[in-house]
């Protein structure tokens, strides 16, 4: 068994040393110690109290759903299989813990309810106490190329997607921290061993818990940041190259390991972290720095969509440099999945081409397979054709990507005056229904895109792969929940009018509020009313008869 320290939360820690106490006191009255009995007596009394306090916030964050109801997801997962490694929140700890941090959730749809508990059960597997804070993995187990503490920088803007939700900020503070500050104030040293939109991250979280101060502070980290991607990956075209496996995405169609390709990832990435820095510069009030940055990312903008976009496929691809060192590229000839990345950030200005780069997601010469969205066109001649077990992205399905691509599909889609919300749906069931291995929920590293098995995903190395998000696709798409910078509570649903007759999701903590948003169709199941609903801290704040785009203002 791999076991890390593992540190009891807060509340149940004091409950802890009141028993500890009480027993003390006991064993003390017997050998007639009045005074330090009275003592252990009144201290013990306290940290109770304060363990019934910590209880009492926990369930004041719902405002409709019972904690208690969803305690059986937790215990089936808790004995699912062996705890063979241990960080920051044991298994016995987990259902205490998620009641403090997370919203609660409930749908008539069992599977994509489960999931939604499953993946918060394993996202806090993840969760490492350090000598320099707290840290997110992404492997449970040790690998070689992995940094300070087993931590990867590939997907920690999921993490920090994913984390955002979670009402102690501790975790993610750290974090943040940790890739720019650890290495003596300098950024962790594996922090660029694979792009990252790492400030447009940091920016997403700020728009859901509003600290100004702390998001501010890193503005000088996040500039110095994004200076030094430009001096390792800027061209003088001003487009940025990466190797598809410095995007945690080897052995693609497209990539290589070796060669400087032009690819819709990086650039697409650099767009947005440009963008971000540029909206926290004018929180700070720096309006150069914001120009400066604003101006980064105008630049790339149209670039991205001057030189990846390919007129004839009607797809943004990768320009493949023809050779190692050369100035001169040639388009791809295949769509992959990365394609979609730019509308992941709001990059491409709407044209009437880009209905046919989403009409891919549905054809099954395209990118739609039985489990989930395959990572290139399923008609391409390479498709899938490097073999097995080596983490290939020439086709089969990766979660990560999965979780890019329904970003893009969101976007797209709210900007679309063809609004389809069942295209979404249809692609998130798809990926709810694939997170299951022998009948129980699993998540790994990728897997058959017709079979349904996972690859690499039956052993340790790749259990409870931390590399995707579940929770904010949830809640900012199914649910609909767009974070904004000002107190706007803005939602619009990307499920289907008639695919559940109710869903709750309750206790999300939102600039400093509570939110519990409500679907009941005919107002029986919560008895607030037929329709859709959101309140803030219990009160009213914005509703609708049907499911649809609404506003409202925070109290």
């Amino acid at each position: 068994m791999t076991t890390a320290t593992a540190t009891v939360p807060l509340y149940q820690s004091r409950r802890l040393a009141a028993i500890s106490l009480f027993a003390r006191q006991t064993k003390g009255e017997r050998r007639g110690e009045v005074g330090l009995c009275i003592k252990l007596k009144n201290v013990a009394v306290l940290l109770l109290a304060s363990f019934a306090v910590q209880i009492s916030i926990a369930a004041e964050s719902f405002t409709i759903l019972k904690p208690p109801a969803f305690a059986r997801h937790i215990e089936r997962f808790n004995t699912m299989e062996p705890e063979t490694v241990v960080n920051h929140i044991p298994n016995s700890n987990t259902w205490s813990w998620l009641q403090e941090n997370i919203p609660l959730f409930e749908c008539p749809d069992r599977d994509v309810e489960e999931i939604y508990y499953f993946r918060w059960w394993s996202f806090r597997k993840h969760i490492k106490q350090t000598p320099k804070g707290f840290v997110i993995t992404e492997f449970l187990t040790p690998v070689s190329h992995a940094g300070e503490f087993n931590t990867i920088s590939c997907a920690t803007s999921l993490h920090l997607a994913d984390g955002r939700w979670l009402r102690d900020d501790r975790y993610l503070d750290d974090y943040t921290q940790f890739w720019l500050r650890s290495d003596n104030g300098r950024p962790a040293k594996k922090f660029h061993n694979f792009s990252s939109w790492f400030a447009a991250a940091v920016w997403e979280r700020y728009l859901v818990n509003g600290d100004k101060e702390f998001v501010t502070k890193l503005l000088p980290d996040l500039v110095a940041d994004y200076r030094q991607w430009e001096t390792e990956r800027q061209l003088p075209n001003g487009l940025f190259w990466q190797y598809d496996v410095r995007d945690g995405m080897e052995e693609s169609i497209s990539g290589s390991r070796t060669t400087k390709n032009i690819r819709p990832t990086i650039n697409s990435y650099m767009f947005a972290n440009a963008r971000a820095i540029a909206q926290i510069a004018t929180l700070a009030d720096q309006s150069k720095l914001a120009e400066e940055f604003a101006t980064k990312a105008t630049t790339l903008k149209r670039l991205t969509q001057q030189h990846l976009w390919d007129t004839t496929a009607d797809f943004f691809k990768v320009l493949v440099a023809v050779t190692n060192e050369s100035v001169s590229y040639v388009m791809s000839d295949a769509r992959e999945a990365i394609g979609y990345i730019p509308w992941m950030f709001g990059l491409p200005d709407p044209l009437p081409s880009h209905a046919a780069a989403f009409s891919q997601l549905t054809d099954p010469q395209g990118f739609a397979a039985p489990f989930g969205l395959t990572t290139a066109e399923r008609r391409h001649p390479q498709f899938r054709n490097r073999g097995v077990g080596t983490c290939e992205w020439d086709g089969a399905i990766w979660p990560f990507a999965t979780s890019q691509t329904l970003y893009a599909l969101a976007n797209y889609l709210r900007a679309s005056a063809a609004n389809s919300s069942a295209t979404y749906f249809d692609a998130f069931h798809t990926y709810t229904r694939s997170q299951y291995a022998r009948g129980k929920p699993f998540i790994g590293e990728y897997l058959d895109e017709v079979t349904g098995d996972w690859i690499n995903g039956k052993n340790d190395r790749s259990r409870y792969y931390n590399h995707s998000t579940y929770a904010d696709l949830l809640i900012t798409g199914v649910v609909g929940l767009i974070p904004r910078a000002d107190d706007v509570v803005e939602i619009n649903p990307l499920l289907p009018p008639d695919t559940w007759d109710w869903f709750c999701l309750d206790g999300v903590k939102y600039h400093g509020r509570m939110l519990t948003v409500i679907w009941d169709k005919d107002g029986s199941r919560y008895g607030r009313g037929a329709g859709l609903r959101v309140l803030a801290n219990g009160k009213p704040v914005a509703s609708s008869e049907k499911l649809e785009h609404i506003t409202g203002k925070l109290p």
